[in-house]
């Protein structure tokens, strides 16, 4: 008879859930499910170190006045993820300002925020954000520890693959190895070896081995796709009369130059592109890239009728190449993550069936007095 899951069992998944999201939010380089604020600026609704619920800005809907936003800022702080609120929508974009600040972010030289560097919206429920206390105080003291062993376990071996976000997952992945068969080996006292027994029989700690296999799958696949895209700022001059390069344009007219577009990875992929305004495009808007290749589109800029600096941004959708071209083409068509959530789920339930099915139902043995092996002499 299966159990019904337990306070504990609930905690626990919670957990991993806030780990996770935490890890894919430093993988990604913006929060996923969870981020925190790192200064007072948002004080009193989010205190230094405070936590919240971040909505992605893909599923998050239209953004309007008094919403929290996380943008990609350009002058605050010398750039980078900001969280601040939305105090006024207008043509050119977003002002936004800080709680506890007494002038906008556009008083202090930040162009107005458009849709582009929007990357997630602070959960309001009930018109107010829901807050979690100090998450990211335990974030930032857990990952600077992280860092920590990172340098000291690059130094004792030698090596700088361990730096960094693809070391963290190394990392992370040797340390669940390590504790998995620590675990099975150092059985402890005759009730231990009975409980442990039972657990093997209910194949609880094979699905969770091949469960965390599959979720490092599924993050490295969404590293892959969401990393290398995103939206790309173009300054343009509109001048009186054009200059060498695509920077400065004569007023009114346009100007093209080719646009690389580069997979560094073993899966071919396919991107689309999507300008933030009719004055900035490119053709094709959908792009096959095989493996280790790179493959030119053309770039189109617009200089307005008016002249001054403007900011135009291109945003890349990119997608493994797992699925038919025309599938991933549908699956855009109905929402830009849509295609991510398939893949990941394509790749991350294939991975589970199979390892399931290699590994049985999670009958693991540990070795014994009467019978001589390695540490598992049996998995199955």
């Amino acid at each position: 008879m299966a159990r019904g899951w337990g306070l504990g069992t609930v905690i626990e998944a919670a957990v991993v859930v806030a780990i996770v999201a935490v890890v894919a939010g430093q993988l990604l380089g913006q929060p996923v499910l969870l981020g925190y604020v790192t200064s007072g600026s948002m004080a009193p609704t989010m205190e230094t170190g405070d936590g919240f619920v971040a909505i992605p800005a893909a599923v998050a809907g239209e953004v309007e006045e008094g919403d929290v936003i996380v943008f990609q800022a350009e002058s605050l702080h010398g750039g980078g993820l900001t969280t601040h609120r939305v105090v006024d929508v207008t043509d050119r974009g977003y002002i936004t300002k800080g709680d506890a600040n007494p002038f906008t972010d556009q008083d202090n030289d930040e162009p107005p925020v458009k849709d582009a560097q929007i990357v997630a919206t602070a959960w309001q429920p009930g018109g107010g954000v829901l807050v979690i206390p100090e998450l990211g105080t335990v974030v930032m003291g857990t990952q600077s520890v992280i860092q920590s062993v990172q340098r000291r376990a690059a130094a004792a071996l030698g090596t700088r693959s361990l730096l960094g976000v693809q070391g963290l997952a190394y990392l992370l992945f040797a340390l669940s190895i390590v504790a998995y068969v620590l675990d099975v080996w150092l059985g402890g006292s005759s009730d231990r070896r009975r409980d442990r027994q039972r657990e093997r029989d209910s194949g609880t700690s094979a699905r969770l081995l091949v469960a965390i296999f599959a979720a490092v799958i599924v993050l490295a696949a969404t590293a892959a796709m969401v990393v290398p895209a995103g939206s790309q700022e173009f300054g343009v001059v509109s001048a009186e009369s054009d200059a060498p390069g695509p920077r400065v344009i004569e007023q009114g007219t346009s100007e093209s130059v080719d646009y690389p577009v580069s997979n560094g990875g073993l899966v071919p992929i396919v991107s689309y592109f999507e300008g933030d305004s009719e004055r900035v495009s490119v053709e094709p808007t959908e792009l096959r890239v095989p493996a280790r290749e790179s493959v030119n589109a053309t770039l189109t800029l617009s200089a307005p009728p008016e002249t001054g600096y403007y900011r135009q941004y291109l945003v890349e959708h990119r997608y493994l190449a797992i699925l038919p071209q025309s599938t991933i083409r549908a699956l855009y068509e109905v929402h830009p993550w849509l295609p991510i959530a398939v893949i990941d789920g394509l790749l991350g339930g294939s991975f589970y069936v199979v390892g399931i099915a290699l590994a049985g139902t999670g009958r693991i043995r540990s070795r014994s007095r009467e019978t001589p092996g390695g540490v598992f002499d049996r998995l199955g």
